[in-house]
C-alpha cells in the first residue's frame, strides 16, 4: 500500500490531462514504455533488498557498492528530489482546491497542507501506515470505479450526455489526428517528448525498498510487494489512460476551471452529467495528492537520517523521537515544502507543472542509482563473493542496461521538449533544469562533499571507497578481499540505520 499510495498520485489524476492533450492516443505508448522501465527498475530493487533490507534503501547500497561519495550524492539527490516532488503535489493540492474555492490563496493552501503532512508523520509510523492504507484504499476505489465505469461506456459505445461524444475504442484512431497526431501543433516524437512527466507519473513506487527496512518478514513481504505493485500499477495507469481515450477525444482534456486545470476523470463524469461523482473524486484527489506527499515525507526523514548517522547531513539529521520517528529530517523536508507556498504566491498556475517537471530529474538520478547498484551486485555475487539475492533481477545485464539508456534519453527528451516549449527563455522549464539546473546542482554537490569529507573520513576510519574489491572483466577480484563486516565496522556503513 506504500508503493500504491505513494505512486499513484497527481501525476495520474492532474498531469496525465495536459499530456493527452498535447500527445493523443499515442500517450499509452509512452505510458507502457516507461511501466516497462519501472518494472525492471523495481526487480532491480528487490534482487537489492532481499540482499540486505535496509531503510537507507538507495545511499546504502550506493555506499556498499560505490563508497561514501556516491552514498552522498545519491541521498542528497534523492531528498531534491522529494522535496520538489512535496512541492508539485502540495501544487496540485492548491489547484484542486481552487476548483471549488477559486478565492482561497494557494499559498494558504500549502501552508496547511504542509502542516497536515508534517503532523501525521511526526506522531507515529502507526499513524503514518493507518493514514496511507485508508488514504490509498481511496484512490485505488476511485480509479476502480471509473475504469468499471469506463468499460460500460465503452462496450455499450454510450452518448456522452449532450456532447456529442460516444465512447468507443474507435476514438484511439479517430481522434484528431489520429492514433499518433503529427500535424501541427503535434510532433511526430510527441510520445517521447512527454516521457518525463510520464516518469513522474510512476515515481515513488520505489519506496518499497525503504519501507523494506522496516518490516517484519522482507523474504516474503518483498517479491510480494514488487510484483503486485509493478501489475498494478500498469493496470491502474494504462487501464485508466485507454479508457480516458475511448472515451472523450483526447483534446476535450486539459480544460481549466478557476485557472486550474481539471483532473480527466472529473471531466468525464461532468460530461456525463454525474457532477456529484465528479466533486467526491475531485475531493479524493485531494487525499491523493496529501497521501503522495505523506509518503515523500515519510521517505526523505528517513534518508536524511541515513545521511546524518554517516556524517553527510547535520548532525540533528540523525534525532529520533521516544517512538521511532526521525522527526528531525521530516522537520527539514517540512520546511523546504514550505518553498511551495512562495512559488504559488508568485505562479499560481504555473507552480504545478514547474515543479512537476523540475522534480523528474531526481527519480532519474534514483533510478539510475538503483539499476548501477544492481549490475554491481550481480557481479559480485557471480563471482561467488557474496551470496546471491533469492530475488534476482531478470535480464541480467541486459535489463539494467536498457533502463541506463532509457533514462539517458529521457534526458535527451527534457533538453528537446524544454527548448520548444516556450518563446520566452526563463519559461524553458526542463532546458533549464538539465542545462543550468544540473551543473548548479553538480556544483553544490562537490562543494558539500568538500565540507563533509573530513568528518566522513574520521567515521570511516578512512575508508571512503567501497569495501567490496574490484573486479576485472572476467570478474576476477583486482585486490584482496575485505572481511565480511564486524562490529568495529558497524559505526559507519552497512548497518548505519540499525545502531
Amino acid at each position: 500500500m506504500i508503493g500504491l499510495g505513494g505512486a499513484i498520485g497527481t501525476g495520474l489524476f492532474l498531469g496525465s490531462a495536459t499530456r493527452m492533450a498535447s500527445t493523443g492516443p499515442a500517450l499509452l505508448i509512452s505510458f507502457a514504455v516507461v511501466g516497462f522501465i519501472a518494472f525492471l527498475m523495481m526487480r532491480a530493487l528487490g534482487e537489492l533488498v532481499l540482499h540486505r533490507p535496509t531503510s537507507g534503501a538507495f545511499v546504502s547500497y550506493m555506499r556498499e557498492f560505490y563508497g561514501e561519495r556516491a552514498a552522498y550524492i545519491t541521498g542528497w539527490c534523492y531528498w531534491v528530489n522529494w522535496a520538489l516532488t512535496g512541492i508539485a503535489e502540495l501544487s496540485a493540492v492548491a489547484l484542486y482546491v481552487r476548483y471549488w474555492w477559486p478565492d482561497v490563496p494557494s499559498w494558504l493552501t500549502v501552508i496547511i497542507g504542509v502542516a497536515a503532512v508534517v503532523t501525521v508523520n511526526l506522531l507515529s509510523v502507526k499513524v503514518f501506515g493507518e493514514f496511507e492504507f485508508w488514504a490509498s484504499l481511496l484512490k485505488v476505489g476511485a480509479i476502480v470505479l471509473f475504469l468499471v465505469v469506463g468499460i460500460v461506456l465503452v462496450v455499450f459505445s454510450v452518448h456522452i450526455g449532450g456532447t456529442g461524444y460516444q465512447a468507443s475504442i474507435a476514438n484511439l484512431w479517430q481522434n484528431p489526428g489520429g492514433f499518433w497526431p503529427t500535424s501541427d501543433p503535434y510532433v511526430w516524437y510527441g510520445p517521447v517528448l512527454v516521457m518525463s512527466g510520464v516518469v513522474f507519473s510512476y515515481a515513488a513506487i520505489e519506496m518499497v525498498g525503504v519501507a523494506a527496512g522496516e518490516m517484519k518478514n522482507p523474504e516474503r513481504e518483498v517479491p510480494r510487494a514488487v510484483n503486485s505493485v509493478v501489475v498494478r500499477i500498469l493496470v491502474f495507469y494504462i487501464g485508466s489512460i485507454f479508457l480516458l481515450m475511448c472515451t472523450l477525444p483526447t483534446s476535450v482534456y486539459g480544460t481549466t476551471v478557476h485557472g486550474a486545470a481539471v483532473s480527466p476523470f472529473v471531466t468525464v463524469f461532468s460530461m456525463l452529467g454525474a457532477g456529484w461523482i465528479g466533486n467526491v473524486i475531485q475531493g479524493i484527489l485531494i487525499i491523493a495528492a496529501m497521501s503522495s506527499l505523506n509518503s515523500g515525507l515519510y521517505v526523505t526523514g528517513r534518508i536524511l537520517r541515513s545521511l546524518g548517522l554517516s556524517k553527510q547531513a547535520p548532525a540533528f539529521t540523525a534525532k529520533m523521537s521516544s517512538t521511532g520517528v526521525p522527526w528531525a529530517g521530516i522537520a527539514m523536508t517540512g520546511a523546504v515544502f514550505l518553498l511551495g507556498a512562495v512559488l504559488n504566491a508568485a505562479y499560481p498556475n504555473q507552480a504545478f507543472d514547474i515543479a512537476l517537471e523540475v522534480s523528474a530529474i531526481g527519480t532519474l538520478a534514483t533510478w539510475f542509482s538503483l539499476f548501477v547498484c544492481q549490475l554491481r551486485l550481480r557481479r559480485l555475487s557471480n563471482a561467488g563473493i557474496i551470496p546471491a539475492s533469492p530475488f534476482r533481477m531478470p535480464f541480467y545485464p541486459y535489463g539494467s542496461y536498457i533502463g541506463l539508456v532509457f533514462l539517458a534519453l529521457v534526458v535527451v527528451g527534457m533538453v528537446i521538449s524544454g527548448w520548444q516549449s516556450s518563446p520566452d527563455f526563463w519559461g524553458k522549464t526542463d532546458f533549464i533544469t538539465i542545462v543550468i539546473g544540473v551543473p548548479v546542482l553538480a556544483l553544490l554537490m562537490w562543494l558539500g562533499w568538500f565540507l563533509v569529507k573530513r568528518n566522513v573520513a574520521e567515521h570511516t576510519g578512512g575508508k571512503l571507497d567501497s569495501r567490496w574489491p574490484k573486479l576485472d572483466r572476467n570478474g576476477r577480484p583486482l585486490q584482496d578481499l575485505v572481511p565480511a563486516a564486524g562490529p568495529a565496522d558497524e559505526r559507519h556503513d552497512l548497518t548505519d540505520e540499525r545502531i
